[in-house]
């Protein structure tokens, strides 16, 4: 049986670990209207578009946890800092989506 602190602490983390999936979430759907405006999306295409990211963030976290368990925790977490932090933003980069929503305006 386990000890009630190592309970208290999976608790915790596995808290956290929803409250930013749920947080995640909220942004996708808060930024809807804007991004139904900018791309000029239908209904059924802002639903593909929920779906899509949180099926892609639970896929990351999953392979993640599993990866942390085979390497080690801080291992992953440190290639993963590392990876978000080298990897350029796609709305910044030239020809990315600020570029091709303004051309998709002037039509």
């Amino acid at each position: 049986m386990q000890s009630s602190s190592s309970m208290l602490w999976t608790f915790g983390i596995t808290s956290v670990a929803l409250f930013m999936v749920t947080l995640d979430n909220l942004v996708v759907t808060s930024a809807l209207p804007v991004i139904r405006h900018n791309l000029h999306a239908s209904l059924s295409q802002l639903e593909w578009t929920v779906n899509a990211y949180t099926l892609t963030f639970a896929v990351l976290l999953l392979t993640g946890a599993a990866l942390g368990d085979r390497f080690g925790r801080r291992l992953i977490f440190v290639v993963g800092i590392l990876v978000f932090t080298a990897a350029p933003p796609r709305s910044t980069s030239r020809g990315g989506f600020r570029a091709s929503a303004a051309r998709s305006s002037r039509r």
